[in-house]
């Protein structure tokens, strides 16, 4: 089981997204609560890669055509930090 951490934040930025894209952040944490960032990779939808320029180091997954979750992984405590979920432009 993986553990999610969320940036500080991130609760008052998804309250003013819309439902549907708050179900799907919610629906991404399931996913990789229990299958692990592998999991994501799997599923098409989320197109799940990896980031360059200053945000090496981390992956982006889609939830929308327009909203992304940015976060980074630590295999050693089995852990997924979450930086933003955001509007891309």
């Amino acid at each position: 089981m993986w553990t999610i951490y969320e940036a500080k934040g991130l609760d008052r930025d998804l309250a003013k997204m819309p439902r549907q894209v708050v179900e799907k952040y919610e629906f991404w944490k399931n996913v990789v609560r229990h299958s692990g960032p592998q999991g994501i990779r799997t599923i098409r939808g989320f197109n799940d890669e990896a980031l360059r320029g200053k945000w090496a180091g981390f992956r982006s997954s889609r939830l929308n055509e327009a909203y992304r979750v940015i976060y980074r992984t630590e295999t050693s405590t089995v852990s997924v930090f979450v930086e933003r979920v955001f509007k891309h432009d």
